[in-house]
């Protein structure tokens, strides 16, 4: 008489559920954590190191925001209800925050390097067509910096180049995530 063996844990699970391992929760706990670190050296460059924000810049940090959301969201996911649908659906989704924002990098650092025009919003503020313009502009403080102009470099980068390649890691990061944690099943299903 031969017997069926099934393994445990196998019985009764719905096929979007599989193993997690530890593996992604380390891939979600680097991802988190790299787009903390991206942001918090953005805020430090910002506040400690004197370095004004462009329009540019300030729009690339929106999607790092989300993404640490989402970050939060895909630990918290894995901790309690590891569902590999849901699991692969956060990391989707940080992937491509990343990617986006990888994009805008890219398009910042073209304009830096005046390779295309950058919006109106970038323009430098210093043109003035009479007195009364040049009192109104005194008058409304502090403005920032052009988006053509790098106030930065490091190895050849700006700013805005540096966070194009951080941005493309941790998309790719978060898109090997996102394969894993669909591909992740248990031997029997």
């Amino acid at each position: 008489m031969t017997q069926n063996h099934v393994p445990s844990g196998s019985a009764g699970s719905s096929p979007a559920r599989g193993t997690i391992g530890p593996s992604l929760r380390l891939l979600a706990l680097a991802f988190t954590l790299g787009a903390i670190a991206v942001i918090g050296a953005a805020l430090g460059f910002e506040h400690l190191g004197g370095y004004q924000p462009c329009a540019l810049c300030l729009e690339q940090r929106t999607p790092y925001y989300v993404a640490i959301l989402v970050g939060i969201l895909l630990l918290a996911a894995l901790r309690w209800k590891p569902d590999r649908r849901l699991v692969a659906l956060l990391f989707a989704a940080a992937a491509i925050l990343m990617l986006y924002d990888a994009g805008l990098a890219v398009y910042h650092a073209g304009v830096e390097w005046r390779f295309w025009e950058g919006p109106a919003s970038c323009a430098p503020t210093g043109a003035v067509g009479s007195a009364a313009d040049m009192l109104n502009a005194l008058g409304e403080g502090q403005h920032a910096p052009s988006c053509t102009d790098a106030t930065w470099h490091f190895l050849g980068l700006s700013f805005a180049g540096w966070n194009a390649l951080l941005a493309s890691g941790l998309a790719l990061l978060a898109a090997y995530g996102a394969v894993r944690a669909y591909g992740s099943r248990t031997a029997s299903q």
